[in-house]
């Protein structure tokens, strides 16, 4: 299935930023990505304090990546994921569950223990994290304010 992950760098930036807008440019998100807004968000996250990214590969094609960056709190290392996209071209077939969980691991082997991430309430990506073991966090809420 993943023959093989590395590490999410500036070198293999581009090949992220074509998977990114490839995958979020598309339905369900539908969502406007430029190369050059893809490449912002990307390389700011790259540079976030406590940066872990990942990309992952089968038969030597990039199927998907994952990144975010860890936080100290009360209960120790909190790992907050910024970004998953697995190809439209493999979607379905297993390999989001297979990614999470070798990030859930790889953040283990890091002390880190527990993963909060953001995603649309209802719809499918919600239904992938459920049916991963994700829940929604009852003691939290999402607020938001537009500047227009």
């Amino acid at each position: 299935m993943i023959e093989k992950v590395v590490p999410l760098t500036g070198e293999n930036m581009q090949q992220c930023i074509n998977l990114y807008m490839n995958v979020f440019t598309k339905k369900p998100w539908n969502e406007p990505w430029t190369e050059k807004s893809a490449r912002e968000r990307l390389t700011d996250l790259l540079n976030t304090p406590k940066f872990m990214g990942y990309l992952f590969y089968d038969q030597g094609d990039l199927i998907g990546m994952i990144a975010g960056q860890a936080k100290k709190s009360y209960s120790g290392m909190t790992f907050y994921v910024a970004e998953l996209c697995v190809s439209a071209s493999v979607q379905g077939k297993g390999y989001g569950s297979a990614i999470l969980s070798r990030f859930e691991n790889e953040l283990q082997r890091h002390d880190i223990n527990s993963l909060y991430l953001l995603t649309a309430t209802g719809g499918a990506a919600q239904a992938f994290y459920e049916r991963n073991g994700y829940t929604v966090n009852d003691q939290r809420v999402v607020l938001k304010k537009t500047f227009v």
